[in-house]
C-alpha cells in the first residue's frame, strides 16, 4: 500500500502512521532500529530497494529524506508505504523543498521510533563530516559511500580526518570476503615471512586503498598499489615471501584463485557484493568498527597510494 501526502507535516505523518496502524493492522512492534535515508531527487528508489532488501533481515522503520532544491517555495510531500510496497518494514519517503531542502532534526524527530536506534546513511552523497551533520549528530551508526564521491581517494582522508566512532564507509564493508579470504591465508603461512604486498584495483576503487591500508597496518611492510581500468574494483593481492609468493587474485566474473607455493589452484566463491548484501552487513552491528577506525585513521596515512600502472594480462 502506498499513501501520498502532498504538501504536509511530520506531524501529519505520524497521525497518518497511527491510522494505518489501527484500521489495517500495521505494526511497528517487531521493528529494531530506524534507518535514515539522505539521497537525491532521482535516486531514492534504488536506495529504498536496496533499503527494502536490508530490512527482511533487519525490520526497521526506514525514512528516505529526498533533499530537493532551495530555491523552491518551501513545502514537504510525503508518502507511506507499507505492506509488500516496504519489504519487512514501513518505509516513509519525504521529499523537502525550499527553506527545507537542508534536512534536520526536527524534520525526522516526530517520525523515530522509540527507544530504538537510529543509523544514518547516505548512499549517493558524501557529507564533509557525517558526525556533524544534524542528522548524523541523532544516529548511533552513520554510512557513507565514498565510491559516490567525485574523488573517492580525497573522501577518504575526509572521512580519516573527521572520523568519530560509529562512522563507517561501505567501500570498506565491500572488502569483507577479501579480508575474510587474506585472514585465512595469513593463518597459515607466516606473516613475518611476507617482504612486501602488492594490491591491484582500479584506480576509482577507494575499497583498493582501503585494502591496501588495511594490510600496511597489519603487516607493517610495504604495500605497493597497482592501478587498472576504472569500474573494476579490487583485483588482485600478492603477499611476496622469500618461499614463495602467494597470490589471490579475481581477474573477472565471482570466482577468485588462490595460488600458493607448491599447491593446487584452488577456486574460490567471491562474488561481487550487491548494496543490498553490504548494507545488511553494517546493519548488523550498531557499535563502532574499531577496525575501519584503526585503518582510516592509522593505515591510511602510512600507505603509499602513488599508484602504479599495470598491464591488464
Amino acid at each position: 500500500m502506498i499513501v501520498d501526502l502532498p504538501e504536509t507535516t511530520t506531524s501529519l505523518v505520524a497521525k497518518k502512521i497511527q491510522k494505518l496502524r489501527e484500521t489495517g493492522g500495521v505494526v511497528a512492534l517487531s521493528r529494531v532500529l530506524t534507518l535514515v535515508v539522505i539521497t537525491q531527487h532521482g535516486h531514492e528508489e534504488d536506495a529504498i530497494a536496496a533499503a527494502n532488501l536490508a530490512s527482511r533481515e533487519h525490520p526497521c522503520r526506514i525514512i528516505v529524506v529526498v533533499e530537493g532544491s532551495g530555491d523552491e517555495p518551501t513545502r514537504l510531500d510525503a508518502q507511506i508505504r507499507v505492506g509488500g510496497d516496504a519489504g519487512a518494514s514501513e518505509v516513509i519517503v519525504l521529499t523537502t523543498h525550499g527553506a527545507l531542502a537542508e534536512p534536520d532534526e526536527s524534520l525526522i524527530s516526530g517520525l523515530l521510533l522509540p527507544d530504538a536506534p537510529i543509523v544514518a546513511w547516505w548512499p549517493h552523497t558524501m557529507p564533509e563530516n557525517a558526525g556533524e551533520t544534524p542528522i548524523g549528530r541523532l544516529a548511533h551508526r552513520r554510512i557513507t559511500d565514498s565510491q559516490a564521491a567525485p574523488d573517492p581517494r580525497e573522501a577518504l582522508f575526509r572521512i580519516a580526518r573527521t572520523y568519530r566512532a560509529g562512522d563507517t564507509d561501505l567501500a570498506w564493508t565491500r572488502l569483507t570476503l577479501w579480508r575474510a579470504q587474506l585472514a585465512s591465508v595469513l593463518d597459515q603461512v607466516d606473516p613475518a615471512s611476507v617482504t612486501d604486498v602488492t594490491v591491484k584495483g582500479a584506480k576509482d576503487s577507494p575499497s583498493t586503498d582501503l585494502l591496501a591500508a588495511w594490510l600496511t597496518l597489519a603487516l607493517g611492510v610495504p604495500v605497493t598499489i597497482g592501478s587498472t581500468t576504472s569500474g573494476t574494483g579490487v583485483r588482485s593481492v600478492r603477499l611476496s615471501r622469500v618461499d614463495g609468493d602467494v597470490v589471490l587474485t579475481r581477474p573477472h566474473g565471482h570466482v577468485a584463485e588462490l595460488y600458493q607455493q607448491d599447491q593446487q589452484v584452488q577456486r574460490i566463491s567471491m562474488p561481487r557484493r550487491p548494496l543490498s548484501d553490504c548494507l545488511a552487513e553494517e546493519l548488523r552491528r550498531l557499535d563502532p568498527d574499531e577496525v575501519f577506525g584503526e585503518v582510516v585513521r592509522q593505515g591510511l596515512p602510512r600507505t603509499n597510494l602513488q599508484s602504479v600502472t599495470t598491464s591488464e594480462r
